[in-house]
């Protein structure tokens, strides 16, 4: 877990600190925040819980962070990232980073390139290989200041 200090627009200070999701999340804002990025739908908090122990249970072959604001108690942003296991480099893994998402109220504050370093540092530490995040072309300015470089084209296929 991390902690920094950032001033807001009357100049107090605002500590934010990065940690893994917790179960309690979900009343600190953290669907809404997920809102902003895409649909979530709706969401019961048995859904929720469910969800929550099922991924909790990939141990750290899938995390999710969040950035909190400690004394709002609020998720200021979030991203998550899954570890693919290979066959190829002498059966490596691939760090697949997503839903990297700022709350609107803090955006510009470097929360969204925080969010991608701890995820990346991550997928380092977990023997990964390479690590790889689709994004919208509007966004890709963003993800090469946060040291990526643009490798291809993605291509998806939607189901109803």
């Amino acid at each position: 877990m991390a902690e920094s200090s950032n001033s807001d627009m009357n100049g107090e200070k605002r500590t934010l600190k990065i940690r893994r999701l917790e179960i309690s999340d979900k009343r600190k804002g953290f669907m809404e925040l997920l809102g902003q990025l895409t649909v979530i739908g709706q969401v019961t908090d048995e859904e929720f819980d469910r969800r929550f122990e099922e991924i909790s249970s990939y141990g750290d072959d899938h995390l999710i962070c969040v950035i909190e604001e400690e004394a709002s108690g609020r998720i200021a942003a979030t991203g998550s990232v899954m570890i693919e296991k290979k066959f190829l480099r002498n059966c490596g893994k691939v760090g697949h980073i997503e839903d990297v998402v700022v709350d609107s109220g803090f955006r510009g504050k470097q929360l969204g390139k925080r969010v991608v370093e701890f995820l990346t540092d991550h997928c380092r530490s977990m023997g990964c290989y390479k690590v790889i995040l689709d994004c919208s072309v509007e966004k890709k300015v963003f993800y090469e200041k946060c040291g990526l470089i643009n490798k291809g084209i993605q291509m998806s296929k939607y189901f109803d």
